[in-house]
């Protein structure tokens, strides 16, 4: 059974950094994609990053210099660094996953929309002050 649970979210400055981290268990890294998610209060939950297993990412413009998306296969975790944090980046922040669907070339760009993806964990959130 799939199960992704999300820490490291916490209160930071505007310009500070944190690092998020998604531990996966009923994952096999070869056959999903995984990734990160956010929803700010009132506003629809938006893809911020992503991975495949070939190491390909995609990341959402408004982060793409920001942040990183990683994976560490020993430890069952994808990670999400963020720096240069902003207050527009203050949300809930969910780790997700998907598994390989048929059609889907390992090596494409990973998916970056939410109905893409069918594991969710409960969240972590991240609050950036000004």
């Amino acid at each position: 059974q799939v199960q992704l649970v999300e820490s490291g979210g916490g209160s930071v400055q505007s310009g500070g950094s944190l690092r998020l981290s998604c531990t996966a268990s009923g994952v096999t890294y070869s056959s999903y994609f995984l990734g990160w998610f956010r929803q700010a209060p009132g506003k629809e939950r938006e893809g911020v990053a992503s991975i495949s297993t070939s190491g390909r990412t995609n990341l959402a413009d408004s982060v793409m210099d920001r942040f990183t998306i990683s994976v560490d296969n020993a430890k069952d975790t994808v990670y999400l660094q963020m720096n240069s944090l902003k207050p527009e980046d203050t949300a809930m922040y969910y780790c997700a996953a998907t598994r390989l669907q048929t059609g889907w070339d390992r090596l494409r760009t990973p998916p970056l929309r939410e109905s893409q993806f069918t594991y969710w964990g409960q969240g972590t959130q991240v609050t950036v002050s000004s």
